[in-house]
């Protein structure tokens, strides 16, 4: 059930508020152990300390808690990862704790489990409440549904592209005025081709003994079926006599039966030798220079696609299934090629089309797709967009107290 503000709750509208004010942010999620939700609460965190604000994050802990901690941004430890109600209805009271105790002015939720808990703690104390929806989650039956429905149940709905804008406009009837397109964003100095030392690329090639003089296509991402590593094998059959490495990067713990289906797959397409497993790569932009073109294969619907917008930043032309972001951060025949998604025969197209690019045509994409890039999908843009939504709330609403 939504908890909706009372009229004593809610934060009244002030006169000659300053816009200059200072707010502290709570963004709330599951944990810290990498991918593009945590990344992007990491640099929102960085942006409101640039900015003045006071970031504080709550999650269930992992490997990037000490990014938190270098920067000197709060990090408190719950189990909001929990789907278990009893524990989501416990967290409630823990996080209106934090609210109160640090006179937090905006919480963020960016994943379903936490935010019924930081909607509760949000509502009954009386504080603004944000989320960004990150995916076209699966619809279901009704409780599914519900579940679901709680990342529609911000005073503002942030959407990580237009796509994720229609589905949340068509499928949870969000007025439009509460959603906020806001692009995912990559670092341009860290994925930057003239950021990547030679000695980066070469210890890279040397660790994974990568044979001289053979193109690579690369598929990052996790060990998962919706990744499409199937298609791209099924295509890459389909190349005669073809001369190239493929390599799948990406973490692959806990995955061991579909590695030994992907293996197996290999060995009845006789490409034994040809096709690669690699496990999480701590330098992806050293990683992306060995590449010669980098595919997105993804069976469903990405919602922004962070893999295929850091291949670009890096000069790399991208291959991607025609669905979801891609159709917003891939410009076919410009940047890279789009074609529909589980079709091996289209894939298999693409790839000898960028592996047959001549070393001129390859300087002109590499020119064309980090300009994209530049353009259009920075951290700074992402960043200074969301700060902005933070900032509406502050202009319309009065300081917290912390006594509530």
């Amino acid at each position: 059930m939504q908890l909706e503000k009372t009229s004593d709750e809610q934060h009244s509208t002030p006169s000659g508020l300053s816009e200059s004010r200072r707010g502290t942010v709570l963004q709330v999620l599951p944990n810290l152990n990498g991918g593009g939700v945590e990344r992007g609460t990491i640099e929102m965190a960085l942006a409101l300390q640039a900015e003045g604000w006071t970031p504080i994050v709550v999650s269930n802990g992992g490997t990037m808690v000490y990014e938190l901690d270098r920067i000197g941004a709060k990090h408190i430890k719950l189990p909001v990862h929990s789907k278990n109600p009893l524990v989501i209805h416990k967290n409630v009271k823990r996080l209106q704790q934090i609210i109160t105790e640090n006179n937090v002015d905006i919480v963020h939720a960016r994943s379903r489990a936490p935010a019924w808990s930081a909607m509760a703690a949000a509502r009954l104390t009386g504080r603004d409440f944000v989320t960004t929806f990150h995916a076209a989650y699966t619809r279901g039956g009704v409780l599914k549904n519900w579940y679901n429905s709680v990342m529609a149940r911000g005073d503002k709905v942030i959407a990580i592209s237009n796509f994720i804008a229609s589905h949340i406009a068509e499928n949870y009837h969000v007025p439009e005025d509460q959603i906020v397109t806001i692009p995912r964003g990559v670092e341009c100095r860290k994925f930057n081709p003239g950021a990547v030392s030679a000695e980066r690329i070469i210890k890279m090639a040397t660790d994974w003994a990568l044979p001289d003089g053979v193109p690579v296509v690369m598929l990052p991402g996790r060990l998962t079926r919706l990744k499409g590593h199937v298609t791209l094998i099924e295509a890459l059959a389909k190349i005669d006599g073809g001369n190239f490495l493929a390599l799948f990067v990406g973490a692959g713990a806990g995955r061991e039966a579909y590695r030994a289906e992907l293996n197996n797959l290999v060995i009845s397409k006789n490409l034994q030798g040809k096709v690669q497993i690699k496990d999480y790569c701590a330098d992806m932009p050293a990683a992306l220079m060995l590449a010669d073109v980098v595919v997105s294969a993804s069976t469903v619907p990405e919602g922004f696609g962070r893999v295929s917008v850091e291949a670009q930043a890096m000069g790399r032309p991208v291959i991607a299934t025609a669905h979801g972001g891609s159709l917003e951060t891939v410009v076919d025949g410009h940047t890279g090629w789009l074609v529909p998604v589980n079709d091996a025969d289209a894939m298999a197209a693409a790839v000898k089309v960028a592996l047959g690019m001549t070393g001129t045509a390859r300087e002109k994409i590499a020119a064309r797709t980090r300009q994209h890039v530049v353009d259009n999908f920075t951290v700074e843009k992402m960043c200074d967009a969301t700060m902005d939504v933070y900032r509406s709330f502050l202009k319309t609403s009065k300081p917290p107290t912390g006594d509530q």
